[in-house]
């Protein structure tokens, strides 16, 4: 049986859910698959779970290794991987049994190097599904790619990850795409941005098959773990692939990078001030503080105010005008009541 999709799935200490993801895998329609899952120096009871499936269903191979972080883990799934197609699962989500078939389907259909789907996420207990304003169900060309999605990875984050996509592997293995290792923040970025830059078309479907969950120690939720500030900064600063300064003027990219960072500044005051056992209210505020003072954040907003402006809604438009003047407590008193609505 010729191996359709390789899918990797990374591990650290997932036990409270990965029952739920193996058996979400298992369960696909689109039998040809091998699910690779490298267990990341786990120190619960991740690993003998899934040998315990594994010694049901022979589509599971499981590698290990010491803890060494998510790009070195993907990387090491890939390394063996035998499908015609990859795509990639975290272990604390799970997948609708028709994903892979569809996302198969599609993709050969078309020959496609790529297919983009929908994904539904649940964080504190709100799931909201994020789409995309692509064309649907159309093949894309290079040309498209090159003018629409690699500048789109330059001003958003919810395209960056791997989870709701599938990847031919020809493209990977010829070009040597792999995953970042040693960046903190922004590697699934990276890799996309890679990918289509060497891919000859893409298809983007209005299809959601993908369940993202929020859960506490993940990179959204560790606060104190997880400096998303200046992680966001290094992002922003980051050397991008050579590609860009053939597609776009360095203003231009400057401008997208621009409204990124700050539209990063926007969720991570909503982020800090949130109630948490991990930092008190004087540190999670002084660090908001430290953040709307940055000397890169004014110089992004300098950039990218206008545009923003222009099309924020109601309480984006609040949030950026308080960030500003430096507002730190109208910050506070604005997301506090934005809270409240929503409770």
């Amino acid at each position: 049986m010729s191996t359709k999709i390789s899918v990797i799935i990374p591990v650290y200490n997932a036990e409270k859910y990965i029952t739920q993801c193996i058996e979400s895998l298992l369960n696909q329609t689109l039998r040809e698959c091998e699910f690779i899952f490298i267990n990341d120096g786990s120190t619960d009871k991740s690993k003998q779970i899934i040998e315990k499936y594994q010694k049901l269903d022979d589509r599971i191979k499981l590698l290990s290794q010491e803890n060494q972080g998510v790009s070195i883990a993907r990387n090491e799934g890939l390394r063996v991987a035998n499908g015609e197609y990859i795509g990639f699962v975290d272990a604390d989500d799970f997948i609708a049994k028709t994903m892979y078939e569809t996302l198969y389907t599609t993709a050969t259909r078309n020959d496609c190097d790529v297919i983009v789907s929908n994904f539904e996420s649940e964080i504190e207990g709100h799931k909201t599904i994020t789409k995309y304003s692509f064309p649907i169900n159309v093949t894309l060309n290079k040309d498209y790619i090159n003018h629409e999605i690699l500048p789109y990875f330059l001003k958003e984050d919810n395209l960056n990850t791997g989870w709701n996509k599938i990847y031919k592997s020809k493209v990977i293995r010829e070009n040597k795409v792999e995953f970042p290792e040693k960046v903190p923040l922004g590697e699934d970025g990276l890799f996309n941005m890679s990918f289509f830059s060497f891919a000859d078309n893409m298809k983007y479907i209005d299809y959601t098959g993908y369940f993202y969950r929020e859960v506490e120690g993940s990179a959204t939720r560790n606060i104190v773990g997880k400096d998303y500030f200046n992680r966001a900064i290094e992002v922003y600063n980051m050397k991008l692939p050579a590609l860009y300064k053939d597609l776009l003027e360095e203003k231009e990219i400057h401008k997208l990078r621009s409204i990124k960072l700050i539209k990063s500044v926007m969720s991570y005051i909503h982020v800090y001030f949130t109630s948490s056992n991990e930092l008190g209210f004087s540190e999670r505020f002084r660090y908001i503080e430290t953040m709307i003072s940055n000397k890169e954040v004014r110089k992004a907003l300098l950039v990218c105010y206008g545009e923003l402006n222009g099309t924020a809604g109601r309480y984006e438009k609040c949030i950026l005008n308080l960030i500003k003047i430096k507002s730190t407590i109208g910050l506070y008193c604005v997301t506090a009541y934005s809270r409240f609505r929503n409770t």
